[in-house]
């Protein structure tokens, strides 16, 4: 027999390295797409049987121009939230910033009415899927029913001037969360996103902002702190006597906006019972890349506005109200791309955060979506379940995820409604 020469014995053996190598790595990928169909396998179990609860959902009026731009649907629709297994949703009746003189205050309660009337409408038409809740109890039977519960919102008292008795049309009506402001200030509380006008005009909340307080803790309103300035947050927590919500909000120590909570808010929020839900919105969720100021100045002098602005999350837009509204809604689509579109680890990183700083009771929901929210993966009601997915995958169990998905706000709402009726029963 002849001798195998040294070089063919080479080429064999590295032949067979090279197929050991394959197979290891085959091996490996085979392993790792099953982990992942076991994470979503796990998931989809779980998402099935917790209840899903989305905070803070805006109202589209029909007619009205999308956040999103031209065309876009409506990311909280009746098919949406079921393809999502969402199984309460609060919508708000938000208005925005304006005039707080008696005409603006009229075209703001004139808005906050028409969305009122669409919630009751969507209500109305889809009777057999979905029912209005006026307590934690409401959401739990809505649900068992295989029902979406339908929970009504406020934000922003611009609508209410100066009358605090506007708080008690709309309790009557149904709404059962309440929020000060939104971009702007109103005669209730400054603004963590002032507009033109003292940053700090009441250093928090005004005596009528404290009068209303009281008022909601009475009538058995959730109270909401998303969008006040910490020394509104840290006043109403002094005052409350029921925890309270941050419908839709995220974490300054990841992401240095305004908006966000700090690390303060946060601690001041669990002493008090509280629950942060997570906004999905991609501003609040990861921090502008080192050439947005550019981009921005660049953008503004497109649309014929000054190219500098003053720093701030409102200063970027200030001067744009003046544009025509096709106009101004360009400039805000330009605006939300040249932004860095965050994903659902990104999301989650937040909650993460709040798990770690202030405990598991203290985390939930809440998108804000038809305001602009929207993430990788997570752009609309219907891919809920992908949130999820990413909290199995990071460990969480299905009770931790029951908690986070809506346990926490229940807790909280029901809360809201015991020191209600604890408050009432003096006078009655």
């Amino acid at each position: 027999m002849k001798s195998i020469s040294r070089p063919l014995l080479l080429a064999a053996a590295l032949i067979g390295n090279f197929a050991l190598a394959a197979n290891h790595a085959l091996t490996a990928q085979a392993a790792e797409v099953g982990a992942d169909a076991a994470v979503d396998a796990r998931a989809r179990t779980i998402h099935e049987h917790v209840l899903a609860l989305d905070s803070h959902v805006d109202v589209m009026v029909p007619g009205a121009p999308s956040e999103y731009g031209p065309g876009q649907h409506d990311r909280a629709d009746l098919d949406r939230l079921q393809r999502g297994g969402i199984g309460a949703v609060a919508f708000a009746i938000a208005v925005g910033p304006g005039p707080r003189d008696p005409q603006g205050i009229a075209a703001a309660r004139a808005e906050a009415d028409a969305k009122l009337a669409v919630i009751e409408r969507f209500v109305k038409d889809n009777s057999a899927h979905v029912a209005l809740a006026l307590s934690a109890q409401d959401i739990r039977k809505i649900h068992s029913q295989g029902k979406i519960a339908v929970i009504e919102s406020f934000l922003n008292a611009r609508s209410l001037g100066k009358n605090l008795d506007g708080i008690d049309d709309f309790y009557r009506a149904g709404v059962r969360l309440f929020g000060f402001v939104h971009a702007g200030n109103n005669d209730f509380a400054d603004s963590s996103r002032p507009l033109g006008e003292p940053a700090q005009e009441f250093h928090g909340l005004s005596p009528l902002g404290k009068q209303a307080v009281a008022k909601l803790n009475e009538l058995g309103v959730i109270i909401d702190v998303s969008q006040l300035t910490p020394d509104g947050v840290l006043q109403v927590l002094q005052l409350s006597k029921a925890p309270v919500v941050a419908s839709h909000s995220a974490v300054r120590a990841l992401v240095d906006n305004t908006r966000n909570l700090s690390d303060r808010e946060l601690d001041a929020i669990k002493a008090n019972g509280g629950v942060v839900q997570v906004t999905a919105f991609n501003t609040y969720l990861v921090p502008p890349p080192a050439d947005y100021h550019e981009k921005l100045r660049a953008l503004r002098a497109q649309y014929g506005l000054t190219p500098d602005f003053p720093a701030g999350p409102t200063g970027l837009i200030q001067g744009s109200e003046t544009l025509p509204a096709d106009r101004h809604m360009a400039f805000m689509l330009g605006l939300a791309a040249s932004y860095p579109k965050a994903s659902v680890k990104d999301y989650v990183d937040h909650i993460d955060y709040i798990v770690k700083r202030i405990g598991i009771d203290h985390v939930g929901i809440g998108t804000d979506f038809n305001h602009g929210a929207g993430i990788v993966d997570f752009d609309d009601e219907s891919q809920a379940p992908n949130v999820t997915r990413e909290l199995v995958r990071r460990g969480y169990d299905q009770a931790q995820i029951a908690k986070i998905w809506g346990g926490n706000f229940l807790r909280v709402f029901s809360r809201v409604g015991v020191v209600s009726r604890k408050l009432r029963k003096p006078s009655e």
